[in-house]
């Protein structure tokens, strides 16, 4: 399995990117994405770029890695905090199966 690591974009020279996390720095493969600029931030895999992100998305990769953390050190804890987009917040169906659902419950007054 590989797991994704944002990282943001120091440098860039062709092909590659010098790119930072808060622990380290190092050079990425950047032929799999559009030519990023510094200061934009990439999903790194096994030292290539997959994706170019929003620092938003960085944030919840961040929080998401730190919460696997958590949960593997038995700190269940700290997780909620690292989720609060999702604490108290009620599970919702894709729009294509909330059709179904509703065309189900719509049958079923009839």
């Amino acid at each position: 399995m590989c797991i994704g690591i944002p990282m943001q974009v120091i440098v860039v020279e062709a092909g590659r990117a010098l790119c930072s996390d808060s622990d380290r720095r190092d050079w990425v493969d950047i032929r799999l994405v559009d030519t990023p600029a510094p200061g934009s931030w990439l999903l790194v895999f096994a030292g290539a770029a997959r994706e170019l992100i929003s620092a938003e998305r960085a944030a919840q990769v961040r929080d998401a890695l730190r919460a696997l953390q958590a949960s593997a050190e038995g700190d269940h804890a700290r997780i909620d905090n690292l989720f609060s987009d999702l604490v108290n917040r009620e599970p919702t169906l894709p729009p294509h199966l909330q059709a179904q659902l509703e065309q189900h419950n719509k049958g079923d007054k009839e």
